[in-house]
């Protein structure tokens, strides 16, 4: 996963941004949107021009937004996502914009962090946040997108259930093993059974549990965590998983570059094994 620039990025041109990315080996991958990137006309060719010179297929976009925070377990509930309602319309607008700016490069699918969900169903945040999906879905598909919700704010079953609340055929998950770890659910190969049929994507990303409620777990080399990443490719080799294996690791600098080139040498001896 890339990222236009912002804390998980470099603030180069797409070109360097691309190029950087092509260096490594790797042929496609998701899109991290920045909250204030620039989307507009100019971006949108210079991201084109970038992303066919290297032949660098783009799955999905990912928007971030403006003003959230993972400081701890408590401000990410109160800052990320649509859940908090000061800042959901704009959210819902920014996705619209990112959508129609993925929709330009070619990219066939959206996925987001939506936030923490109240176990209320009947929560006015719940319901919400159900709308304003349905609503995204919606502009979506007519862009010829599904949309993927990232794994980890809550537990499999809640997820499962939300997705049949927006009831959307467009609408899947996103999955990544590690968060439910870092967020200390725990059960994600419980998880993936639980939701393989609306599984989209997939992030390969690893960590250990938080040592105390209220605290993170901390990110992991792929492999060197909690995740069990030979049990986990065999999972999806068991349930017909056959789209991409999205590499994840939110560090920046050379320690990134090198965890990602273990990742993909691991993932290559798994997926043929």
């Amino acid at each position: 996963m890339f990222w236009t620039g912002g804390e998980l990025g470099f603030d180069g041109t797409p070109e360097e941004i691309v190029s950087s990315v092509a260096s490594l080996g790797v042929k496609c991958g998701q899109l991290g949107v920045h909250g204030v990137a620039d989307l507009g006309p100019e971006a949108q060719e210079a991201w084109k021009a970038a992303l066919d010179k290297y032949d660098v297929t783009v799955v999905t976009a990912f928007p971030g937004f403006a003003g959230e925070s993972y400081a701890s377990p408590q401000i990410c509930t109160e800052t990320v996502g649509f859940v908090p309602a000061a800042t959901r319309a704009e959210r819902e607008q920014r996705t619209y914009v990112v959508s129609d700016f993925a929709k330009a490069l070619g990219i066939p699918g959206m996925a987001s962090h939506i936030g923490c969900l109240p176990h209320d169903r009947s929560h006015p945040d719940y319901v919400g946040v159900r709308d304003l999906m349905q609503r995204v879905c919606d502009h979506c598909a007519k862009n010829g997108q599904t949309f993927a919700l990232e794994t980890g704010q809550e537990p499999g079953e809640n997820l499962l259930q939300f997705l049949r609340d927006v009831d959307r055929e467009n609408l899947g998950i996103n999955f990544d093993p590690a968060n439910l770890i870092l967020y200390g659910f725990g059960g994600h190969m419980e998880a993936l059974e639980l939701v393989k049929d609306k599984l989209l994507t997939v992030h390969c990303k690893d960590g250990v549990y938080p040592p105390a409620k209220g605290e993170w777990g901390k990110e992991t080399p792929l492999g060197e965590g909690a995740v069990g990443m030979d049990k986990f490719v065999a999972k999806l080799k068991e349930i017909g998983y056959t789209g991409p294996l999205t590499i994840e690791r939110e560090i920046v600098g050379d320690a990134q570059r090198e965890d990602i080139l273990g990742a993909i040498a691991l993932l290559e001896r798994l997926r043929a094994a």
